[in-house]
């Protein structure tokens, strides 16, 4: 069944519309919440999350690619699951370890201020991908999007690890350095 068949599926109201969703998608969105969470039960639940959302929010949304809206469900229900939980100490697994990378360019959303600024600062991320070569945006993107790691970004793209190092380097301190250009 294609995304269009699917998508009406959700507006008439029909619970096959959950069904053939997860059969098309939930293999893919469990993997991706399993990658963030390290834990396949937790990966099922968000996926869960995630398919509840969807059924919740379509209609009224209408979205262009029904793939992304529900990577996107997946991975914020994945993010505010690990958030919240209190299992994992703090500094272990994936999502630490991109975040502490990207440190020196991301402003803290501790403030009120940093909450409110997050859109414009989407934007801004957007239009310095917008700037990259398709190369180092998927490589970008691979990263602190899909939480890959630098040996599996090395293996997707048939390139070392040590390429992979330095794109990812030399695109932070990109980012940095735009980062600081657009605030001054």
């Amino acid at each position: 069944m294609d995304d269009k068949e699917i998508l009406e599926l959700y507006a008439q109201r029909s619970e096959r519309a959950i069904a053939e969703t997860e059969q098309k998608y939930g293999r893919t969105c469990r993997q991706f919440a399993e990658r963030i969470l390290g834990s396949a039960e937790d990966a099922g639940e968000c996926l869960n999350d995630a398919l509840f959302q969807a059924w919740n929010t379509i209609p009224p949304q209408e979205p262009h690619s029904l793939a992304a809206y529900l990577f996107v469900l997946t991975r914020n229900a994945a993010l505010n699951r690990r958030k919240s939980s209190s299992r994992q100490c703090r500094g272990g697994g994936a999502v630490p370890v991109v975040l502490d990378e990207l440190a020196d360019c991301v402003p803290s959303a501790d403030t009120v201020e940093a909450a409110y600024d997050e859109r414009c600062f989407l934007r801004k991320l957007e239009q310095f991908l917008d700037t990259l070569s398709p190369d180092a945006r998927r490589i970008f993107v691979r990263r602190y999007w899909y939480l890959e790691s630098g040996r599996e970004i090395a293996e997707r793209f048939h390139m070392t690890e040590s390429k992979v190092r330095v794109s990812l380097t030399r695109t932070r301190r990109r980012l940095k350095a735009f980062l600081e250009k657009e605030d001054a």
